[in-house]
């Protein structure tokens, strides 16, 4: 039997991170290397050399690589994208900076938004008008708009955004336009807002085309130069990419939407969250990811990830709902809860020790990677408080200098008047405490009791912070999946091919044009078959799952409610209607009777078979039991003993340090002790005991705080 090889790739802030996957017997081998900023396909190309060199291979011999990316996140943060123009309805000129009109900080009197992307002399209007009921009050003429674009080229734009008034309902003259530009400036990337987010909400609907129009030309160049480099190097299987909603896409569709790469790389964390969850059988958890730049986190409930509308990117404040730019696609509930590993600790204006929001990346990164930083990171904390071995992080690959870590947090010591391993725990106490109050938050604001969720840890940092969160949380387990280190990447490899489409469509539900909205529906499929079927995912292998966006009339926070499959008609108003109760009932207690249930988005999500991946073990034998007494395993899998600091326990201890690739599965451990693997450690902590399950997990029982 041939084997089949796959390969998962995320690009993070910091590092980017390897996994090639042996279908047949699961195998799993782990790359991790620091990202290169300048040219993110530097590092992509050499540790995919590496991680194949490795396991004698080629290129030729990968059957897929999926990919994920923070591009379009950082293009967008850092205004590193296209000169772009924009195209709007005569008096819809200053959308983007008129915005909800809405203060995010009552009492802040300096308040700050984001710039647009577009700056207010290339935002450009069209004399036409689409009334909202999708009436043409005035044709589009076409002939001025050759001269308006002709001179936006020679103003040196890249790429061009249309926001039509009402195009959700009526796209006709966005159409119009686009097969003007297609036609006549067909170098000129193009966004039209009908195809990019077909949905109510001028403002959002419009700053979310804007940026998918200037991200467009830097994500082009940059999958055409990484698929050149690809092919050359003898690759020829099939390269997806990971969206923000958890799907694959293919290349074709990841050029016309590259905004639905805004969060790639985090949602491969939750999908393998979900993932081991289910092999672990706790199907309710909350996976937290923690790399070198940021902390995630992402409540799965049932076996799945949530998946919301909308996202902000961009904040001018990072934590504040409200400051950046409101981004309408399809994205895992994940939440920003903290720092990572290379967040810099600094005094703040009150005097106290802050951690982030600032990095230092992994360029000149953390003080102890010897490459310039010097200023105290999380890493460096860490490295510190006795949890990281200089000599074995990313196995030995790269040395970590302790007397320069020790430098940067003598800095901030003297700052504050406090001893270096005062400031070092300190640092570790609130990127601790900090990520335990946003996951407390995020949890209780849907409905739910943290103490409920087991926390499942990954990411290279993620693992070492854990179980003190678990414990502020009240949080009864924590969960360490094999591969912690690189899980996002892995996640990549456990999602199907997938994309959604909408279209809004606002009624009240006893009112719904039902002909219409089955039409809505027939629109979408067809699109939404198309749109797989460039991924190779043939139409009888596509599964279709509708869903409508609802709810009481003169509210403004809508509830999504499953729509039955099959055609509409009068009967499922009934249906949704106790579909929508219900899950109202489940989130506010009460449903306020005398209030019609309006209907403003209809949702069509197509997705291609579930990858049926199975990963051995790296702990068993292959039988699913120890092949050896628990004591023997860990006294084989044995490292020595590294002085570690537990305030708990009165300060340094010595604490016993295993390699996690000896223990064998059953075997049990009792904090404080430390675990490592080449691209992450776990701490366990004072009267925590460990126990490795038969999938190789690592499994905390974490004691009470």
């Amino acid at each position: 039997m041939t084997k089949q090889f796959q390969i998962g790739v995320d690009i993070g802030g910091t590092f980017t991170d390897f996994v090639l996957l042996e279908t047949g017997s699961g195998d799993l081998r782990m790359h991790k290397r620091l990202t290169t900023p300048a040219d993110p396909s530097q590092a992509t190309l050499e540790g995919l050399e590496t991680i194949l060199t490795e396991a004698s291979l080629k290129l030729g011999d990968v059957d897929r690589i999926v990919h994920g990316t923070t591009l379009v996140t950082n293009s967008i943060i850092e205004r590193r994208g296209a000169k772009t123009a924009m195209l709007t309805t005569k008096g819809f000129r200053d959308v983007l900076e008129m915005g909800r009109e809405q203060r995010y900080h009552i009492y802040d009197l300096f308040l700050r938004f984001p710039e647009p992307l577009v700056p207010r002399e290339l935002r450009l209007e069209v004399d036409e008008r689409i009334s909202r009921d999708g009436d043409v009050v005035k044709a589009i003429e076409l002939e001025p708009m050759r001269a308006t674009l002709a001179d936006l080229i020679g103003q040196g734009i890249e790429s061009l955004a249309v926001c039509l008034l009402h195009s959700y309902r009526n796209p006709d003259h966005e159409r119009q336009l686009a097969d003007l530009v297609r036609r006549e400036f067909p170098n000129l990337a193009l966004s039209i807002s009908s195809e990019v987010v077909a949905e109510l909400r001028e403002y959002e609907r419009t700053s979310t085309t804007v940026a998918n129009a200037f991200v467009q030309p830097l994500i082009d160049r940059y999958l055409r130069r990484l698929e050149d480099a690809l092919s050359q190097s003898g690759f020829h299987g099939q390269f997806l990419l990971m969206q923000s909603s958890g799907g694959l896409i293919s290349p074709e569709t990841a050029r016309r939407f590259p905004i639905r790469l805004l969060e790639s790389g985090p949602a491969g964390g939750a999908m393998v969250g979900a993932f081991f969850g289910r092999h672990a059988g706790l199907p309710d958890l909350l996976a937290l990811d923690m790399g070198g730049t940021t902390a995630k986190s992402c409540l799965i409930r049932d076996g799945q990830p949530e998946l919301v509308a909308d996202i902000e990117a961009a904040r001018v404040h990072r934590f504040m709902k409200g400051s950046g730019l409101p981004i309408r696609v399809p994205v895992l509930d994940l939440i920003e809860i903290g720092a990572g590993g290379g967040s810099i600790a600094h005094r703040n204006e009150l005097g106290l020790m802050q951690v982030g929001p600032n990095s230092a990346g992994a360029d000149p990164g953390p003080a102890c990677y010897s490459l310039g930083g010097n200023r105290p990171t999380v890493t460096d904390a860490c490295l510190l408080l006795g949890y990281l071995d200089p000599g074995y992080f990313l196995g030995g690959e790269m040395m970590l200098d302790r007397t320069l870590a020790e430098r940067a947090l003598t800095s901030i010591a003297d700052e504050l008047g406090i001893s270096v391993t005062a400031a070092a725990w300190g640092v570790h106490a609130i990127v601790c405490d900090n990520m335990a109050s946003a996951a407390r938050a995020h949890i209780i604001e849907k409905g739910y009791d943290p103490r409920r969720f087991p926390i499942i840890a990954f990411g290279g940092a993620g693992p070492l912070h854990a179980t003190r969160i678990a414990r502020a949380l009240g949080a009864k387990e924590v969960v360490v999946p094999p591969g912690s280190g690189v899980a996002s990447s892995l996640g990549f490899l456990v999602s199907p091919v997938s994309f959604e489409y909408s279209r809004s469509l606002p009624c009240k539900l006893a009112q719904a044009d039902w002909p219409q909205v089955n039409e809505i529906y027939e629109e979408l499929s067809a699109v939404a078959l198309t749109t797989l079927k460039a991924a190779r995912v043939s139409r009888r292998d596509t599964r279709i799952a509708r869903r409508a966006e609802m709810r009481l009339a003169g509210q403004f926070h809508d509830i999504e409610v499953a729509v039955p499959s099959g055609e509409l008609t009068a009967e499922s108003a009934s249906e949704l209607s106790t579909s929508f109760q219900a899950e109202y009932q489940r989130r506010y207690h009460a449903v306020l009777p005398g209030y019609d249930v309006m209907i403003l988005n209809w949702r069509l999500r197509a997705e291609g078979p579930e990858p049926v991946i199975r990963l051995r073990s790296p702990n068993s034998n292959g039988t699913g039991r120890p092949s050896e007494g628990t004591k023997k395993s860990a006294s084989r899998a044995f490292k020595g003993v590294r002085s570690a600091y537990f305030p708990e326990a009165g300060g340094f201890v010595s604490t016993p340090v295993y390699d996690r690739y000896l223990l064998r599965t059953q075997t049990s451990l009792d904090g404080p002790a430390i675990v490592e693997e080449r691209e992450s450690t776990t701490v366990v902590g004072p009267g925590d005991r460990l126990t490795v399950d038969d999938q190789g997990n690592l499994r905390i029982a974490v004691a009470a705080g």
